[in-house]
């Protein structure tokens, strides 16, 4: 059974910085490419970034770009998210799931998440002004 566990968020001030963690089981997921999601209440769960499955690409969305970073540790399964200069529109529901197909770069599933069906329970990030 595949399984996504979310952990690192909390309440942090504007300009500060957390890091998120993502620990996988249930599959390899060393072979495919990984990602971090966020949704706040009223709104579409949205991409943030994205790992391809051998680490050589990221993808961010604009939002993000220069502020966030994703990375992964194959030994321990684990995909994280550094998150610095943190702002009040980063507050939201982080949540971490996987490409459907491995060996990719991960571009589709800065899109095609919205079909996935197994979510973790998410970790909350709160950015207080």
């Amino acid at each position: 059974q595949v399984q996504l566990v979310e952990s690192g968020g909390g309440l942090v001030q504007t300009g500060g910085s957390l890091r998120l963690s993502c620990a996988a089981s249930g599959r390899t997921f060393s072979n495919y490419a990984m990602g971090w999601f966020r949704a706040v209440p009223g709104k579409e769960r949205e991409f943030v970034a994205v790992i391809s499955w051998n680490g050589r690409f990221t993808y961010y969305v604009n939002s993000v770009k220069g502020r966030f970073t994703i990375s992964r540790d194959y030994a321990k399964n684990t995909v994280y998210l550094q998150m610095n200069s943190l702002k009040p529109e980063d507050t939201a529901v982080y949540y971490c799931n996987a490409d459907s197909s491995p060996y990719r770069d991960g571009r589709d599933l800065r899109t095609d998440y919205r079909y996935r069906e197994i979510w973790g329970q998410g970790t909350l990030v709160t950015v207080s002004s």
